[in-house]
């Protein structure tokens, strides 16, 4: 059973930077589409990043320019910088099933989640 196991997160001032990590443990795959996701109180869950096979990443408008992420298999680590208090939120790792080539926002293409971890950002 593939786990995603995410670290990180914590609170921080606006402006402030944070960096978020998750593994995937238990694959039989070297590689599998992964993503982050957040969910802010009273908000539906959106997604931040989202990564393809080969290596392709996308980010929302709302973090562009602000987040990074990377390219290693199964580890997808989101750097975030200029953080504001509207990205305060739970975040959580998704990642797709292994014949996915790619995935879209959609929270359905992805199969496996993890607990999430709280990012808190104070103005």
């Amino acid at each position: 059973q593939v786990q995603l196991v995410e670290s990180g997160g914590g609170s921080v001032q606006a402006g402030g930077s944070l960096r978020l990590s998750c593994v995937v443990r238990d694959s039989t795959y070297r590689r599998l589409c992964m993503g982050w996701f957040r969910q802010a109180p009273g908000k539906e869950r959106e997604g931040v990043v989202i990564r393809d096979r080969d290596g392709n990443i996308r980010y929302a408008d709302s973090v562009k320019g602000r987040f990074s992420s990377d390219n290693t298999d199964n580890l997808l680590n989101l750097q975030m910088n200029a953080l504001k208090p509207e990205d305060t939120a739970m975040y959580y790792c998704a990642a797709a099933r292994y014949y996915r080539a790619s995935v879209s926002w959609y929270e359905g293409d992805f199969a496996y989640w993890g607990q999430g971890t709280q990012v808190t950002v104070s103005s």
